[in-house]
């Protein structure tokens, strides 16, 4: 009968001990947690203007590549900006892109071809953007000679966005 009732309170002091840890563990996190700052709350992007916001650089991009504008053009750019252009070395720093577009715009676009640039997708945290996008090129009729597609990376410095890196290729040629 004495092991009886020393396994009777071995198991209530053992119950006892339990239910004071865990009591003491929930004392302890709630103190915790009232003394900690609180966490941060992730806010989601909002896409939605972030799209808006590179398709209108994007719209004034094809306004300065359609006035033939070199530096409106390369303004765009920042000063560490890569270029990866079909089929040429990689382009690094706004020196050598703007001499690309300098050769690009002046030598191999025909006169009265116009350019538009779509955004097709972004994502993001609203200070880094990716975008996809494509690129149409039309004649002077209003035939469109070229597609391609795109992808560019803008950071925002100093409030606004500008490209650190880009990259674009050809669609297939129709036959």
């Amino acid at each position: 009968m004495n092991y009886f009732k020393l396994a009777v309170a071995a198991v209530a002091f053992s119950c006892f001990a339990i239910g004071c840890n865990d009591k003491a563990t929930d004392k302890t996190e709630a103190t915790n947690k009232a003394t900690d700052a609180p966490a941060p709350v992730a806010v989601k992007p909002d896409l939605a203007t972030m799209k808006a916001d590179i398709q209108a650089l994007e719209s004034a991009w094809a306004t300065a590549d359609n006035a033939r504008d070199t530096n409106a053009v390369a303004a765009f750019y920042a000063k560490d900006a890569i270029s990866l252009v079909s089929n040429k070395p990689m382009l690094v720093g706004k020196a050598a892109i703007q001499q690309d577009i300098a050769n690009t715009l002046g030598k191999k676009r025909v006169k009265g071809s116009t350019v538009s640039y779509d955004v097709m997708d972004v994502f993001g945290d609203g200070n880094i953007v990716t975008e996809v996008g494509k690129t149409t090129i039309k004649d002077a009729s209003g035939k469109v000679t070229y597609t391609g597609k795109y992808m560019a990376v803008w950071e925002k410095r100093d409030g606004k966005y500008i490209c650190v890196r880009d990259i674009g290729n050809d669609d297939v040629k129709e036959k």
